[in-house]
Parts: structure tokens; sequence; C-alpha cells
């Protein structure tokens, strides 16, 4: 059989050793051999942070957003391939296309977000400006930049394309390569998905490295700059996070470990209702999609003690209609485990959980297969269990298969108890139309989970259910859960990112940042409304007016638009008024006033203005005030794909005094050449 290669150091690495078998899942049929025998990982490691990194730091967030969903549409052409090889790890084809649209869906959701949410920059600004002097001479911004190192993953055998991808698309968003490590026993089907990857020349040569095969010495090279994240047991986590390297160079760590989540049902969802139907529905799910193995399943199923009987035998008949078989055969729901091995391990957690607990449906040892064999395939049935939730094995063994445990509460804050007694979670879920129940649950079992999913008749429809981590949302947990945090949108990619205070001069601060700061230099002259993208320049300003602002302003804009809140129409109200002393003009008159002064009303390169941000009123305007404005080229964001690009610009109205009446920011696009 074909020996698994490894893509390290520009090209594809054959190990000189015959490797270990890997097999199908479903058959027992060989499938690859994997080694790593021969990999110089201290050399992998050193081209990523010499040939990957700096490729990709000469990229903006934009531009490798784009290749990010170029990817994704790539991978998307050869999707019936990879779903093909899924199936020789167990999976049925809506196993795999959790597993591998998932993950195709990672990118393009980073892609998208990068566009969006992240500048057509090289450094990512956080925050506001943070003022340290009273002159204002002296400020500090805080910046984020790509760390100099490598992102070296290291995956669970359970989602062996979307393990990667959702690791690999922040970090690469980021400005970080990355060196994948897939479990071995469905390595074959990752190491498929980083052939695609590699024979579509989309990426930058040394962002994305593979190992098949052991990891060898990888963690002896790695060095402060670099990053580790692992998903797999709590006892490797433990093993990797004090490697002597990873402690002496302080490299960050991620973990995403075991988690034993729960699933509450609340008081209020008897049989009948919508709620019960979904919380029934939701555990059998849990517990079949991919055989039971996701971290983010239901281990524990929390339901009012008078329900008990209820859920069981509802939730027994709906796993009684559950075929297993060879994931390829029509009408087969759950495939096979990952391996024998897998299996092995899940009877010795059902043993030690059978010590707590009877069986409600499924027989460990014995199961009916379609189109399979069940001893040479790692098939084993569905198992809910009913277990005594005051014994500590539901809260302590994890059996990573198709395999629930359901056990009763008597009242809210025991449920909260039960629930905080798995050591933290990944993922939880409260099934309730009852609001109060579902405020103290999530309030309660908050601190121990990384997601919380509330299910009801509301919400149902368009829920992506219990066990479907979001790219927009963290995907990690306390304690148990390992600690660590993935994906999470823009939390993701400056997780691959060093945050430094930059103190200086605002002028400083503009020329690091590329964004004007309030005091530093503005270059006023041509209008700046006049200049192309390609010829404006930040700190390109225009100061003016003044315009007298009248009763008949006030009195007009009143009745035009219909505000006539008492403190610009009630003289009396508004004498009375503490913030005002008397009649004050509205914060949008002053607004548009503001734009009639800054606008350059002739056709040009600005096309269009849309929208306003963080605006504030600070000083009353009165009648008689002058206003003025200072309009200043703040940020300047090219698309990449179009012929315009965005211009933020800072807008601070004052009046006769120089006091600031309103700031905020003014949204335009504008071409990048001259019409």
């Amino acid at each position: 059989m074909a020996l698994l290669r490894s893509y390290v150091s520009g090209s594809w690495h054959t190990a000189a050793d015959e490797g270990v078998p890997l097999h199908d899942a479903a058959t027992g049929e060989e499938v690859a051999r994997i080694s790593s025998a021969g990999v110089d990982f201290a050399a992998a490691l050193e081209y990523g942070r010499r040939v990957g990194g700096p490729a990709l730091r000469e990229l903006t967030f934009h531009q490798r957003a784009a290749l990010l969903k170029a990817l994704a549409s790539h991978l998307r052409e050869h999707r019936e391939e990879l779903y093909a090889l899924s199936a020789r790890t167990g999976a049925t084809l809506g196993d795999s296309k959790f597993d591998i649209d998932g993950g195709i869906g990672v990118l393009f959701s980073y892609g998208s977000k990068g566009k969006r949410e992240l500048p057509n920059d090289t450094v990512y600004v956080e925050g506001n400006v943070e003022p340290l002097s009273r002159g204002g001479t002296f400020v500090a911004q805080h910046i984020a930049t790509p760390l100099r190192g490598v992102a070296v993953q290291i995956n669970a055998f359970n989602f062996p394309v979307w393990g990667p991808l959702e690791k690999f698309a922040p970090a690469f968003l980021a400005g970080v390569p990355s060196l994948v490590k897939p479990a071995s026993s469905t390595a074959y089907l990752t190491a498929r998905l980083v052939e695609l990857i590699v024979e579509s020349g989309i990426l930058p040569e040394g962002s994305l490295q593979f190992v098949a095969g052991s990891v060898g010495d990888l963690l002896d090279h790695v060095t402060a700059q670099d990053l580790v994240s692992f998903t797999g047991s709590a006892s490797t986590a433990q093993k990797l996070r004090t490697h002597p390297a990873i402690v002496r160079n302080a490299v960050r760590f991620n973990a995403e470990a075991d988690s034993l989540n729960c699933s509450i049902l609340g008081p209020d969802a008897v049989r009948g209702t919508t709620e019960f139907d979904l919380f029934v529905k939701q555990l059998t799910t849990e517990m079949t999609v991919k055989a039971g193995q996701k971290c983010t399943a239901i281990r524990r199923a929390f339901v009012p003690a008078e329900l008990l009987d209820d859920v069981a035998a509802a939730a027994a008949e709906r796993l009684a209609k559950v075929t297993v078989g060879n994931p390829a055969s029509e009408g087969v729901r759950m495939g096979a485990l990952a391996s024998l091995e897998q299996r092995e391990e899940v009877r010795r957690s059902l043993k030690a959980l059978l010590d707590a607990g009877s069986v409600v449906f499924g027989d460990p040892e014995k199961v009916d297969v379609v189109d399979a064999d069940a001893e040479r395939g790692a098939f084993i049935s569905p198992v809910l269990l009913k277990a005594d939730p005051e014994r500590s094995e539901p809260h302590e063994v994890e059996a990573f298969g198709p395999v629930s445990t359901l056990m009763p509460y008597t009242s809210t804050e025991q449920v909260v108890d039960f629930a905080a007694r798995g050591g933290g979670s990944l993922a939880g879920s409260v099934v309730s139309a009852d609001k109060e129940f579902v405020r103290e649950v999530v309030l309660g079992a908050a601190p121990f989970h990384g997601r919380l999913l509330v299910l009801d008749a509301e919400d149902a429809k368009e829920s992506t259910g219990h066990g479907s981590p979001m790219p927009q949302l963290v995907h990690g947990g306390p304690g148990r859960a390992g600690g660590g945090e993935e994906m999470g949108g823009i939390r993701g990619v400056l997780h691959h990112m060093q945050r430094t205070a930059v103190q200086g001069s605002p002028a400083v601060l503009s020329a690091v940042t590329g964004r004007w700061v309030a005091g530093a230099p503005r270059a006023e002259g041509v209008h700046p409304f006049r200049k192309s993208l390609a010829e404006l320049k930040i700190g390109d300003s225009v100061v003016a007016g003044p315009r007298t602002v009248t009763q008949e302003d006030v009195d007009h804009f009143a009745e035009f638009t219909g505000d006539t809140f008492y403190a610009h129409t009630d003289p009396e109200a508004a004498a009375a008024n503490p913030l005002f002393g008397g009649i004050v003009a509205h914060g949008y008159l002053v607004v548009s006033f503001a734009a009639g002064l800054f606008v350059s009303p002739e056709p040009g390169p600005v096309l269009a203005n849309y929208g306003l941000e963080n605006l504030r009123f600070l000083t009353p305007v009165k009648v008689g005030d002058s206003l003025t404005v200072t309009l200043t080229a703040k940020q300047i964001t090219p698309r990449i794909d179009q012929e315009y690009g965005e211009v933020r610009w800072d807008a601070d109205v004052t009046n006769a005094e120089g006091e600031s009446v309103a700031k905020y920011d003014v949204l335009t696009l504008v071409s990048k050449e001259q019409p």
C-alpha cells in the first residue's frame, strides 16, 4: 500500500522504512502506511520561519483573506473525492459533509471576516489611542503584528479535514505559517487534503507544511515565536504543555481536550412540547453523528426527575431506528469508529460507566450491521445509559463514541452543580422555553463552559445544533476541556499575533499604524475630496466654516424632521434642564451643518458617503454659536477587488471658543484613480 508522504521544507518526503499500516474503519482493509522517519523537524520549522513567514507578512490581511477564499473554492471542487476517502474513516456521507464542508466553510468564513473586519494593511490597530500626557504630545496605541514563528498544529483523528483547516485559517490570516500533524489513524484523508492544497499553487511557499507520522523531536525545536495547538486527550495535552522547550520558551500553547459536555432539559419541556422533542432529537443525533466521535457530543443528559422515564423511552425509540453499517451503503445512518483500538477504548470506558448505572438502549459487545463484518470493522451500537448523578463516574469518564448518560435532577441549583462537575466543557445546551430557568442555568454554568446553546421552538429551525462549532465563535473550554480557545472570529487571528503597546508622539503613532492620530500633522491645500485614492494621504485635511446657528435654523429643523424634543422647542423647560440651561440645537442639525461645510459638491473621486461611526455630542450648541469643522483623512483602505476603496475621515466640529461640540468618523468610498 502507499506510504503517506510528508510535505516539509518545500518538497515531498517519503520515509525510508515501511511505515505502520492504517486500516479502513469499516472493512479492516489496509488503506495506507504511515511514517515520519527521516523528517528533519528542526529544518522544517526553520523553513517555515525563513520562507513561509516572510512571504505571508508581505501580504495584507485582505490579500490573505482572498487567498483563503480561493483555496476554499478550489477544495469545494474536490469534495466528492474527499467524501469517498472519508468513508474509509467510518464516516457516513452526512458525517463526511460535517467534516469536509465544515472545514471548507471555515476558510470561507475567515476569508469574509478578514476582508470585512481587518484592514487592508499588515498591522492591526487595537483599541483607542491612549493619552499619556496633559498636552497631548505623548500618547500610546496597542498594535498586533504576526509572530515570527510557525503554528504547530497537532490534530485528533475524528475530524481529519475540519480539524486542520479550522486551525490553519486564523493562523494564515494572521500571517503565520502552519505545520500540520494529524492523528495517524485517519491521516490518509488529511494527506490527500494537503496534496490538493499544494497542487493548487494558491498558497505562498512555506505557509503550509504537513507531517505524516509521529512528531519525533519536533517540539524540541520550538521557540518563543512559535505556537503549539493541540486537540486530543487531556493526558496528552498535559505532557505537551509541560514539554521542556514549551515551558522554557513560554511557547503559546492551546489545548482542546476531553469534554463531558452536557445538555439540560427544562422542567417546562414535558412530553408533547416542542422542546421535549427537540431535546430527544438533539441527544440521539449527537450520539450518532460521526459515531459519537465529536469533542462536542453530549455525554451527560440532565432531565427533571419526573421526566426521566419519558425521555429514556423516547430516546430509545429513536435510537432503535438508527441503522449501523458500512457508511458507503444506502440507508446506513451510523458508520464505524475510526479504528478497532478506538472501539476497545470505548468499551473499557463503558465498563466504568456501567458501575454507576444501567443500559437504557444498546449492547456494547454486540451490534447488527449492514454490508459489513461487525468484528473486522470498528462497529459499536449506540449505547444510552441511565445513572445516579451523585456518582463520580458519569462526570469523570468519557466514552468517546456513541454513548450518552441520562441523569435526573430536582432543582435548578442542583442541575447547575451537576453541569459543573464535568470539570470544564467545550459545549453545553439548555432546552427550554422558560426564560427565567434558562437565565439561571446559563449564568450558573457559563464559568464552566466555552459555549452554551439555548434551544427552543423559536430558534430550532435555524439553530446549527449543540455539537457544531462555528468559526465566528470561540471553540474551547476551561479546566478539563483544555483551557484553550480556537477560532472565535478575529480573536483566533489575534492569538497568532503579538500585542505591543507603542508609546510616542501623535506623529510617530500615525507613521507606525498608518492611521492619522489627533495631534499629528495635517496637510491643507487641495480639497481632499478632489483627490483620488492614489493621491490622498493620511493627514490630508480641510477646515471649513464658520457657520452661525440661528433660532430660525433650530425651529426649521424641528418642524422639518418632527424632532420637537423640548430642549429644542420649549425655552422654559430647556432652561430648567441642568445639562443645557436653555434652547440648544439638535445634534443632528450640527452634523448636517458640518457636512454642508466640508463637502466638495462637484463630481469627482468621492463616490459615496456610506455612514458615520463613533458619534459623540460633547458640548451643547446654542443659538448664536459659530461652528467650524475640521475633516482629516484618518485611514485609507483600498479594496483589492474593486476600483475604489474606503476612506475614514476624522470629523471634529468646534465652536468659536475652540471647544469640540461633536466628534465622529465619516466613511466614504473613493475611486482609486481620477474619473
